[in-house]
């Protein structure tokens, strides 16, 4: 088999052992979240900040929340990273935000975060801080979920199907599922562009 077969094959695998109800139960606390007129903050480093910046459009275009990506704001991250230091980046950024009850939190991340192996600290701190303040939190992670399993309200954990690939899966269906969210009736406002032409 060669490697494309094989990728292919775990990306199938993975797709047959997902847990739907975890993702009915992400579709649920959004619905209340974007009901109550809150804010989904997306947190997530490496590839997953990309996919929280490409989350936050289309969630603010396509659901019509408002929502945000502190990775966006490279002159605040930088700041803080050189200042503060990166461990608090995310929660302090989420202090000046005024993240509240009727707030969520949505993890992007591989491990989830753990602070006794020093991964993810930022992660960890913020969802820390979500929990102090009533926020729901929410997350696609792989592996074990980490702390964001521990603490989530809704949360999928990517199903590893190859020790070896536990990145390229964890973030490619980090993608599917947010897409898979801001398609569902549930939580969708607004067409996308090439449906709405195709008639």
């Amino acid at each position: 088999m060669s490697y494309v077969q094989q990728h292919v094959r775990e990306t199938i695998d993975i797709l047959n052992k997902v847990d739907v109800i975890a993702i009915e139960k992400m579709v649920d606390l959004l619905a209340v979240v974007k009901q109550g007129d809150g804010r989904v903050f997306f947190l997530g480093v490496g590839g997953s900040a990309g996919n929280c910046s490409h989350a936050v459009n289309d969630f603010r275009k396509i659901v019509g929340i408002e929502s945000y990506a502190p990775t966006d704001n490279v002159s605040e991250l930088t700041a803080r990273t050189n200042d503060e230091g990166w461990a608090t980046v995310f929660v302090e950024w989420l202090k000046t935000s005024k993240l509240s009850a009727k707030d969520a939190v949505f993890i992007f991340s591989v491990g989830g975060g753990n602070l006794e192996k020093n991964v993810s600290p930022n992660l960890v701190m913020a969802l820390q801080y979500a929990k102090a303040v009533g926020a729901q939190i929410t997350g696609v992670v792989g592996r074990d979920g980490g702390y964001t399993a521990q603490v989530a309200d809704a949360c999928v954990i990517v199903p590893t199907v190859n020790p070896d690939t536990v990145t390229p899966h964890s973030e490619a269906f980090q993608a599917i599922i947010w897409h898979l969210l801001v398609s569902h009736p549930k939580l969708k406002s607004n067409q996308t562009k090439w449906e709405s032409t195709v008639r």
